[in-house]
């Protein structure tokens, strides 16, 4: 019964956040994102034939030129700039904070990850982002950081990869790193990653394998264990991580146990947030979909205030 209902729930599915939704679900979802992004800028930039699309929001705290942080959020495959205002609340955090947030959007709703999900020259298009808002806005260019779920996940660490000039750290949520992508990483300097990840993700499993939803037709990606490895050994940071439970205060069925790898070159971590029993989700997010879909999304945890205090303390040597 229960994968009767899988299957039934695909079949009728419409993709949102690189996932699915449906029924009634989605147009409320849907409905509630645009709310998110009303208060953003649309805003476009031309990299080589193609104009390509982002929501900017101005933080209400920021002040004439004083150099301000910029936050990246990339959406999942198939979904849209205006998905993450809404789904993540980084605008309401950027006004407390008084930082920049930019949403991109993919050129075909994927980014350009190192998987064949889109050709797109997404790296290009970031570069090409970081320096228009430079050129208009005070942004502090050894604070721009990249974060995103699902694909936007993925493509985050493209981004540590191969825009480390432009990019001071990294957080990859329900995502680790694509199996293609780690022969070609040469980044420039060492860099800071954050990961967030499920024990229970039926789509980026968490030992790593196939993507997607019954694991089919999205490409590989490596395990968790391996994607902090990888940074652990570019950045050199200490063999021996400090370990922390966060307290159990949802009662949820989800635990969150975090570890922490510190100096690493020029003062970089890593960080692993290993969420067990969590999904395909964005914790302390909504539960977007069914957890027979996604999986549970774990309110122990902040993920957007918990991204935010580790970018703070990274920045560009």
């Amino acid at each position: 019964m229960r994968k009767a209902a899988l299957i039934a729930a695909i079949i009728v599915a419409i993709p949102v956040l690189g996932v699915v939704i449906f029924g009634g679900q989605a147009l409320g979802l849907r409905a509630s994102l645009r709310e998110g992004a009303a208060a953003d800028e649309k805003r476009s930039t031309v990299v080589g034939s193609l104009t390509r699309n982002y929501l900017l929001h101005v933080p209400k705290s920021s002040r004439a030129g004083r150099r301000t942080p910029l936050v990246l959020v990339f959406h999942g495959g198939g979904g849209h700039d205006w998905n993450m205002p809404g789904f993540t609340h980084f605008d309401e955090l950027s006004d407390e904070e008084g930082f920049f947030v930019a949403y991109p959007d993919g050129a075909n709703q994927h980014w350009n990850d190192g998987r064949d999900v889109s050709t797109a020259d997404d790296v290009g298009f970031v570069r090409a982002l970081i320096v228009e808002l430079e050129r208009s806005y005070p942004i502090d260019p050894r604070r721009v950081y990249a974060t995103g779920i699902s694909n936007g996940g993925f493509f985050s660490n493209r981004l540590a990869c191969d825009l480390t000039d432009k990019i001071a750290a990294i957080a990859s949520v329900a995502a680790t790193m694509p199996e293609v992508l780690v022969p070609l990483c040469k980044p420039s300097r060492p860099i800071s990653v954050l990961y967030m990840q499920g024990t229970d993700d039926p789509l980026v499993p968490i030992d790593g394998g196939k993507i997607g939803l019954a694991r089919a037709g999205h490409g590989l990606c490596i395990s968790l264990a391996n994607a902090a490895n990888f940074w652990r050994e570019h950045d050199h940071t200490s063999p021996a991580p400090s370990v922390f439970d966060v307290p159990d205060s949802a009662n949820d069925g989800t635990r969150v146990h975090r570890e922490a790898w510190t100096g690493g070159k020029d003062d970089t971590e890593v960080v692993v947030y290993t969420i067990k029993g969590g999904g395909h989700t964005w914790p302390g997010g909504p539960q977007y979909l069914p957890r027979l879909i996604v999986g549970k999304t774990s309110q122990n945890l902040d993920a957007t205030q918990t991204i935010w205090e580790f970018f703070r303390t990274q920045s560009i040597p």
